[in-house]
């Protein structure tokens, strides 16, 4: 048999599972020399000690075996004070269940309301992993562009009314966004949660970089306009907040009506997350915040200082990113940004992400990464700006 047919003899959801555009790049670029790497969703620091201090001290302890499936009940309870205090919501444990990453409590939550033949309208841009597990899940992507203009990256819901079918079984926010930085206002929300009410779709909201703004506070949440018997599912992770990408940590939080459902789909699929991993978690729920607040200053000065160096070429279109830790910026003349961002490793050793990747609405734009060292970050601006001067006629 050749390879061909072995592929051909795939499930057909497996066959259409896309290939990463930020993997290419970063794939490409990667173990390069010299090279500032801003293509992929994390920073440079490490995980705090005192997280790994108590993993550690787990892990030499013994607790090896397997776990709750919906996650050691220290860290539920964790996760529910965090919510208490950060959303004022009732701290109620039941409503937490821990994942294997940010993916899998995404991929759980489009599982748990859609399948083969429904839709899930995806938001665009947006991170290409949204419609890539609702596809790999049987499920269809819709790819609804936001619109860009004066005032930023806004959500259309008239596009948005106009893409449901009798099919579409779900809506997915991620506010902040990646990759445009986009926050939602407390309209934007009330307005996608009349539009799934009307039509009687589930929200599975990505909320990961919810503290991750920069007018201070916390973005706002559908936990301020919900209602109980909304049909919203959180997804989030322990990966940027905490620095703790390389954990693959993430959780749920849903009515618990649902838990016994979720744990069944944690049971067939990974069985849980190793119990020692988990006593890292509660160290960072408990005892983190200082640690983010020094993340989202160091994501402050980066920001401006790549806004200050990009700017000065008068080449560049952008919105000024209210949140998360991504700039998504247009170069005037050059849209093609899968062979730009290929491009830019060789001739200015900085690595970034095509727009493509992200689906529609965003071609022509790349993706930033500006969570690591603000004098690292004022480099890389300051070699993408020469590189933009030098760029007077496009050769891709």
């Amino acid at each position: 048999m050749t390879s061909s047919s072995l592929f051909a003899a795939l499930a057909e959801p497996a066959r259409r599972a896309p290939k990463s555009g930020i993997v290419e790049v970063f794939n490409y670029g990667r173990g390069r020399e010299g090279l500032i790497p801003l293509w992929v969703g994390e920073g440079d620091l490490p995980t705090p000690g005192f997280i790994a201090e108590a993993a550690s001290a787990a892990l030499g302890g013994g607790e090896t075996f397997y776990t709750w499936q919906a996650g050691v009940p220290e860290l539920r309870a964790a996760l529910a004070r965090y919510h208490a205090r950060l959303y004022g919501v009732s701290e109620d444990h039941t409503r937490f269940y821990v994942t294997v990453g940010g993916m899998q409590a995404i991929q759980i939550s489009i599982r748990l309301v859609a399948g083969a033949g429904d839709e899930v309208i995806v938001p665009t841009p947006a991170w290409p992993n949204f419609a890539a597990a609702a596809g790999v899940g049987g499920a269809k992507p819709v790819q609804v562009p936001m619109s860009f203009g004066n005032d930023g990256w806004t959500p259309d819901i008239e596009r948005l009314e106009a893409a449901v079918t009798p099919r579409t079984r779900a809506i997915l926010v991620n506010s902040p966004s990646n990759p445009t930085g986009w926050v939602a206002s407390l309209d934007d929300l009330k307005n996608l949660l009349a539009l799934a009410r009307r039509h009687g779709l589930w929200i599975v909201a990505d909320e990961v970089y919810g503290r991750f703004v920069y007018a201070g506070g916390r973005a706002p949440s559908f936990h301020d306009v919900a209602d109980p018997e909304d049909r919203i599912l959180y997804t989030n992770t322990f990966s940027k907040n905490w620095a703790m990408t390389g954990w693959r940590m993430g959780w749920i939080e849903a009515d618990p009506s649902l838990g016994p459902t979720i744990e069944s789909l944690i049971q067939y699929s990974t069985s849980g997350v190793p119990p020692f991993l988990q006593r890292g978690a509660v160290a960072a729920v408990e005892q983190g915040d200082p640690f983010i607040a020094r993340q989202i200053e160091r994501a402050a000065e980066s920001r401006a200082a790549l806004v200050e160096a990009l700017s000065a070429t008068g080449r560049v279109r952008y919105a000024e990113p209210a949140g998360a830790f991504y700039l998504f910026v247009a170069i005037d003349g050059l849209p093609d940004t899968r062979a730009l961002a290929l491009r830019l490793v060789d001739e200015a050793l900085v690595g970034v992400a095509p727009g493509t990747a992200f689906g529609a609405g965003g071609e022509g734009f790349l993706r930033l990464c500006y969570l690591r060292e603000p004098a690292q970050v004022a480099e890389a601006g300051t070699r993408l700006a020469a590189w933009i001067k030098r760029a007077e006629t496009p050769r891709i």
